[in-house]
């Protein structure tokens, strides 16, 4: 019984044994029942995710489709705008929110007042980074970078811009921030302008030339004119060379009070007459004022030149350069030739005040510079001396030292006076200029003339030099009249002074003989002249600060006749020559056949830099030189009213006949004279002056005699 008990016991526990063996069974069966359905969902699932991915994708891409403009694309059209001035369009790029708030009018005043007072320029915006978008996409901000020129250098900063999605563009929300970051819409831009001072030129002891100086300014108190105003207006313009239309637009203007000084033109500190005049009418006021000033005047006019306020078309040239719309600038002369050096420039400090007028930030600061002193090589009493001999008469005198090339003085006469055109120069006094028949606006040691007899000393030395003239050989006295042969028809060479019968080099120099220099030529040849011609410098520019026009010796590089030729040999035919060139020319036979550059820029113990090495040998340079020497020590010399006590100079004249044919008996004649020191003394000179026309003054004489008072005032 208890054997069954226990068996009974046993089995039950067997089959809850089972029981669990069979659970547990059928739960794993069950997990891997679902293992394999998940397995088997797996791929469904993601195909579904894949599908439910692109058409989301789908979605984005279409409503991107449907986007008319990228914030990027809207702020690159707006710099683009801005950089070409178009601010009405950069206007049509604002949001209608921020239209609101500003009108067109408004928004390209304040931009266009902005921009072009800094005088911006090259403006450049660079992106940076991916637009931060809000509000589902309506909403974009672009962070950039911006760089530009200013009067003040250049401007950099890092800025954002706001934008807002009207019908799928985007605009911009605009405030006055995006043109500074630290601008509010009621703070305002100052530029503010330090002055500085242009350079002086300074002659070769340091005297000014052109500088800063003390002018007088004239002008009105309305208020005090008093009842016979309009009389008073008729005084004060007869005096300044005004008209009486210009003096009432100057009261006219919007600015003035009754006791507003109204400026109307300045004058020299000198002219007290003038002042005198002006100031016994009622209501004129004349006040000091600080202007560039020309102490030699007229003297140095074509010499120094002159400076006037910028144009607009120089502005546009000049762009980067420094200058802005109050600047000066050299218009002729060395004021012109040493601009780069002389121009200075103002500073400037684009700052950002507040409604107060406080200042709250500093955008851009660039310091003023002066510009540099330029000294040179100019003597001011030979200039001016020079000036005072010849300012009767159109012509010309270039002088320098013959061994160092340092310029000593080039004249210009008549000339006209520098200070007028700084100070202000009436229509009527322009008027004058340019109508005067002696031509006082016209550079004349700019130009180029006719050398006539001084131009023999070279056909002289190119004879020698090339063994074609043989200068102790007597050509035979011809008469004072004379052709090559008679296929020259009626065309005669004549001279003026029949001197006996040794016709050699010596004597054709000194008494000027045309016919010995018109047959030299033709033994010389075309050939051999037109070569000698361009190892001296024809043709060719001048190395030399001032621009001026080349020697030539015909129109089209030939010598087209053997008359063209003999005239050429005694500096007619189509001979131009340049004085300064002259000049040049004639230092050969003080240094040995060696031509010196001429020089302006003054510099310590200056050697001289040969222009044109040995044009002919140290032998002919010395056998021309002492032929040349007596045109003026001999007493029947041509040159003998040169002559000075104790200085030894060579020289040659020459009259220059410039007519329509060879009968012709009204043309002119230009008068020259050459001299030059021929040894070591403490002012050597070359001195070269012409007179356009001496046909009624003596011919060559009356320029010698001028030229000896230069070179005596000088030598002493």
């Amino acid at each position: 019984m208890k054997i069954n008990i226990c068996a009974m016991i046993l089995g039950k526990r067997l089959m809850r044994r089972r029981d669990v063996i069979d659970l547990a069974s059928r739960k794993r069966y069950r997990q891997t029942k679902r293992s394999q359905v998940r397995r088997k969902r797996w791929p469904v699932l993601v195909a579904i995710i894949v599908v439910l991915a692109a058409a989301a994708g789908g979605i984005l891409v279409w409503n991107m489709l449907r986007i008319k403009s990228t914030p990027q694309e809207t702020v690159k059209k707006y710099f683009t705008f801005l950089n070409k001035e178009k601010y009405e369009e950069m206007y049509a790029l604002l949001s209608t929110e921020t239209r609101k708030n500003i009108t067109k009018d408004d928004f390209v005043s304040r931009n266009k007042n902005i921009y072009e007072g800094i005088f911006a320029q090259n403006i450049k915006v660079t992106l940076k980074g991916e637009p931060e978008y809000k509000d589902g996409r309506k909403k974009a901000v672009v962070s950039y970078a911006t760089a530009m020129d200013t009067s003040a250098d250049e401007v950099t900063f890092d800025n954002k811009m706001k934008l807002s999605m009207e019908d799928r563009k985007y605009f911009i929300d605009w405030d006055s921030m995006l043109i500074f970051p630290s601008l509010q819409d009621d703070y305002k831009v100052q530029v503010n302008t330090e002055p500085a001072k242009r350079g002086s030129i300074l002659d070769r002891d340091g005297q000014m030339l052109a500088g800063q100086g003390t002018v007088s300014q004239v002008g009105i108190v309305p208020g005090k004119l008093g009842d016979s105003s309009a009389d008073s207006v008729r005084k004060i313009g007869e005096i300044l060379d005004m008209t009486e239309d210009e003096i009432n637009q100057a009261l006219s203007a919007s600015y003035v009070q009754d006791d507003s000084f109204v400026p109307l033109k300045e004058i020299s500190k000198m002219d007290t007459e003038a002042e005198g005049q002006l100031l016994s009418i009622p209501g004129i006021l004349i006040q000091d004022k600080e202007e560039r000033v020309y102490p030699l005047g007229a003297a140095a006019g074509q010499l120094t030149g002159y400076v006037q306020a910028v144009t607009a078309d120089e502005l546009k040239e000049l762009k980067g350069k420094g200058y802005h719309e109050n600047s000066v600038i050299g218009k002729s002369g060395l004021e012109r030739a040493f601009e780069d050096k002389l121009k200075s420039e103002a500073g400037h400090s684009i700052d950002i005040v507040n409604a107060d007028g406080t200042k709250v930030d500093t955008v851009a600061f660039k310091p003023a510079e002066d510009g540099e002193d330029v000294q040179v090589t100019v003597d001011s009493l030979m200039q001016k001396n020079a000036y005072e001999q010849f300012a009767s008469d159109p012509g010309t005198v270039t002088a320098m030292n013959p061994k160092t090339g340092e310029v000593l003085a080039l004249v210009s006469t008549p000339a006209y006076d520098p200070n007028e055109f700084v100070m202000g120069m009436s229509d009527k006094r322009w008027n004058e200029l340019n109508g005067d028949t002696n031509k006082p606006l016209m550079n004349r040691f700019n130009t180029s003339w006719t050398p006539g007899s001084t131009f023999k000393a070279i056909t002289a030395a190119i004879g020698v030099d090339t063994g074609k003239l043989n200068p102790d050989e007597n050509k035979g006295n011809v008469g004072l009249k004379w052709q090559n042969d008679a296929s020259w028809g009626n065309y005669y060479v004549t001279t003026l002074t029949d001197y006996g019968s040794e016709v050699n080099l010596e004597n054709a120099l000194v008494y000027s003989d045309n016919i010995y220099f018109a047959r030299a030529a033709l033994d010389i040849g075309a050939d051999t002249m037109i070569q000698k011609f361009k190892a001296i410098g024809f043709e060719e520019e001048m190395p030399f600060e001032l621009a001026l026009s080349a020697s030539t010796y015909d129109d089209d590089d030939k010598i087209d006749s053997d008359i063209q030729l003999a005239d050429t040999g005694y500096g007619q035919g189509q001979l131009l020559v340049n004085p300064l060139h002259m000049t040049s020319m004639y230092t050969m036979f003080v240094n040995g056949g060696n031509m010196i550059q001429p020089i302006i820029l003054y510099q310590e113990n200056p050697q001289g830099k040969v222009w044109k090495k040995q044009v002919v040998s140290q032998e002919t340079a010395e056998l021309v030189k002492n032929d040349l020497i007596q045109v003026i020590e001999n007493p029947s010399g041509t040159g003998a009213k040169a002559k000075i006590d104790g200085v030894t100079m060579l020289g040659k004249t020459g009259t220059a006949e410039i007519k329509e044919s060879q009968d012709d008996t009204s043309g002119v004649e230009r008068g020259w004279f050459v001299c030059e020191t021929t040894e070591d003394i403490a002012n050597p000179f070359v001195i070269a002056g012409m007179v356009e026309d001496v046909k009624q003054k003596g011919g060559s004489t009356y320029v010698t005699e001028k030229v000896r008072e230069i070179a005596a005032a000088y030598s002493r």
